[in-house]
């Protein structure tokens, strides 16, 4: 099994939230919430302003931490198909400056402002389901219940 710890931004600003179109090593195209892996020795709180720059360019602060996700994937739906484990922390941020732009030598092609009822419609990452399920409910134990994936959204 695999192992990946990941923070992720929830960036939510006039009915509109914040994300970005990833681009597989196999050339497949998904949007995601800005964030990504933590790197050995770095705090997820750290780790998702550093993704939040390196993915749209934008300086972030952090408002609050919106919970936890835990999922294994199973290895037939995995890219490397070997069964892997997601652990991924939320957080509400907020922009704070720069200037909006794709991920230079990255896996991230643009960033864009979506409004909400938008989202539901676009070929998606299960964890842009559950940050907004987070930000929305703000569930006291920070954990939501498991997102289905299919059709639209995918692991």
């Amino acid at each position: 099994m695999s192992f990946r710890l990941a923070a992720y931004a929830v960036c939510i600003k006039d009915d509109r939230v914040l994300l970005v179109h990833y681009v597989t090593p196999a050339g497949e195209r998904h949007w995601t919430l800005p964030g990504g892996k933590v790197e050995h020795a770095e705090d997820p709180f750290d780790a998702v302003i550093r993704e939040v720059a390196e993915e749209t360019g934008y300086e972030a602060v952090v408002e609050r931490l919106l919970g936890v996700d835990s999922r294994v994937i199973p290895a037939a739906e995995a890219w490397l198909r070997i069964e892997h484990q997601n652990v991924g922390v939320f957080y509400r941020v907020r922009v704070v400056g720069g200037t909006l732009r794709p991920e230079p030598n990255g896996e991230t092609a643009e960033s864009v402002w979506t409004p909400l009822p938008d989202v539901a419609s676009l070929h998606r990452s299960a964890v842009v389901d559950i940050g907004l399920a987070l930000e929305r409910t703000l569930p006291s134990t920070g954990h939501v219940g498991p997102v289905p994936v299919g059709g639209l959204i995918h692991h």
